[in-house]
């Protein structure tokens, strides 16, 4: 259209200028087809440069024969009218016209394709990364939860078989936690407060399986009334506590803090002692933070810090995350 109205105008022959683009541009399209839909694919994509050129030259021949061949017989024996000196077909001047033109055509709509192409991929390599990480993170939350309601239901049969009064306590706080890991975890992110209060009905159940052998003190700072964040993030790590914690020791005490700091992050820091003789302490700890981080990479990328160290029997944590 744009060559139909600009030569039409410019030489007052806009149905010459017609019948010429009509012709010119489809051949023009055929040979910008063969190139970007066999030529690129089958010799630029394999790395065959020096077939690509040879072919193209063949190709770019064909077009110029083809198109020379049908303007002289169906619009105008002047193969270049626009030209501002007769011009005779299959001279120097007219082929190196003819192929520049080709040329031109073939690269500037091979660059559009190669730009279409690599911003449909881009689009197309994020949903593929975006699947990928929420089908990881769907597995390391199936993976926690498991383990999670194995040991519950654990403890709920050692309270079964000492005829315990807390066994409808410890069903109780089950259906609880049952109730917010089916139901409240579904989505990306869920309630500090909820999480806080699954996490206590965790450490009562335990408390009430192991009687006097449990301390814990938790301290909250800061309001978390609307503070959001990924579901089951810290319940792996409070579940260490009492599956290493307990080996060897006569009591554990497990300190628990979350604090929201001004720089709109939370603090999670939990400390509990344990066996320094249990060489096996360190090595399980480390697995469970392996897999723990790498969920926090999923979720966070890099902003976030997790840390953990052993001194004077207590293994320490310290987790910063954003909040959501």
């Amino acid at each position: 259209m744009l060559n139909f109205i600009r030569w039409g105008s410019y030489y007052q022959d806009y149905w010459y200028s017609f019948k010429s683009n009509l012709l010119t541009v489809t051949i023009g399209a055929v040979l910008v087809y063969v190139n970007i839909y066999f030529l690129f694919p089958k010799f630029i994509l394999n790395k065959k440069y020096a077939s690509y050129i040879l072919y193209f030259f063949i190709t770019l021949s064909i077009f110029y024969v083809v198109r020379t061949e049908l303007i002289y017989a169906l619009i105008n024996e002047n193969v270049w009218p626009e030209s501002e000196t007769p011009q005779n077909a299959y001279s120097f001047n007219h082929i190196i016209v003819v192929f520049m033109i080709g040329i031109y055509d073939v690269a500037l709509v091979t660059m559009l394709k190669l730009t279409s192409d690599w911003i449909f991929e881009r689009k197309r390599t994020e949903r593929l990364k975006e699947v990928q990480m929420r089908t990881e993170l769907n597995l390391l939350k199936s993976q926690i939860q498991p383990h999670f309601f194995f040991n519950t239901l654990n403890s709920l049969y050692a309270l079964a078989i000492d005829k315990s009064e807390d066994t409808p306590r410890v069903i109780l706080k089950l259906s609880d936690m049952m109730q917010y890991a089916l139901y409240e975890v579904k989505g990306s992110k869920v309630s500090l407060l909820k999480e806080i209060n699954h996490i206590n009905n965790y450490i009562d159940i335990e408390k009430m399986r192991f009687s006097d052998r449990i301390e814990s003190d938790m301290n909250i700072t800061g309001d978390i009334d609307d503070v959001e964040i990924p579901p089951l993030l810290f319940l792996s790590f409070v579940e260490n506590c009492f599956k290493h914690g307990l080996k060897g020791v006569d009591k554990i005490h497990i300190d628990i803090c979350f604090e929201i700091t001004n720089d709109n992050y939370l603090e999670f820091k939990l400390a509990n002692n344990f066996n320094s003789n249990d060489t096996d302490q360190e090595k399980n700890h480390g697995i469970g933070i392996m897999n723990s981080e790498r969920r926090l990479t999923l979720l966070f990328d890099n902003d976030f810090v997790l840390n953990t160290k052993i001194e004077d029997n207590t293994y320490n944590l310290f987790l910063k995350i954003p909040v959501l």
